[in-house]
């Protein structure tokens, strides 16, 4: 595991602001601040290079791509041996219907975020892409009904 990072409150308030609109401008986020925008600009460039910020990303709306089902799939993979799972967990990452793959611990190995066109296209992948692979040994879907964003990430309150 990776160490925390010492956070200040302005930070905190960077990070938090932008969490909220990656596209904030550093002269928007200095004065939201109370700092120089040259500062704000150091502040950040420091917490990339720390690795507290990770990157930017575009969020798009999987139904408006024609993808409008989205589910959860419990996947076991068995015998859960390195040589198995890394190229499972390397062609889970390259279907063009994964969203994001999470290593659990418990009963389940595996959980993939998928979004399809429908039924039939998450029937389809279930079968095609994952309970025909000879390391898979089950898989369980949860269909996604509604999702919600939550706050802003930040370290725990001292």
């Amino acid at each position: 595991m990776t160490d925390s990072v010492v956070l200040d409150p302005v930070d905190l308030e960077i990070l938090r602001l932008l969490q909220n609109d990656a596209r904030t401008t550093y002269r928007d986020l200095a004065a939201a601040v109370g700092v120089a925008p040259s500062t704000c600009l150091d502040r950040v460039t420091r917490l990339r290079r720390g690795g507290v910020i990770l990157g930017h990303e575009l969020r798009l709306d999987p139904a408006k791509l024609g993808r409008g089902l989205e589910a959860l799939l419990l996947v076991q993979v068995r015998p859960h041996r390195r040589e198995l799972i890394t190229p499972f967990v390397e062609r889970v990452r390259a279907l063009p219907e994964s969203r994001a793959l999470f290593h659990l611990t418990g009963p389940d190995d595996y959980l993939v975020h998928v979004a399809v066109t429908g039924a039939t296209d998450l029937q389809r992948l279930v079968i095609d892409e994952f309970t025909s692979r000879r390391e898979v040994a089950r898989v369980e879907t949860r269909l996604i009904f509604q999702q919600w964003d939550c706050g802003p990430l930040l370290p725990p309150a001292a």
